[in-house]
């Protein structure tokens, strides 16, 4: 019984992950790590670093 405990949770865990990605492309993110990304011009994140690319060059 412990067995498939575990194993409903690893997939809860894992399901939720994969909805999350989804949800975050379909809305457009590229970064999906990155906080600022829709704040991007673009949404162009460059590197995850919470700058624009277009701020880089700043």
């Amino acid at each position: 019984m412990i067995n498939y405990i575990i194993i409903a949770t690893i997939v809860l865990v894992v399901g939720s992950a994969a909805a999350y990605i989804i949800k975050s492309k379909r809305s457009g993110k590229k970064c999906i790590g990155c906080p600022d990304c829709t704040a991007c011009s673009q949404n162009a994140c460059a590197g995850c670093l919470g700058r624009c690319q277009k701020n880089k060059s700043e």
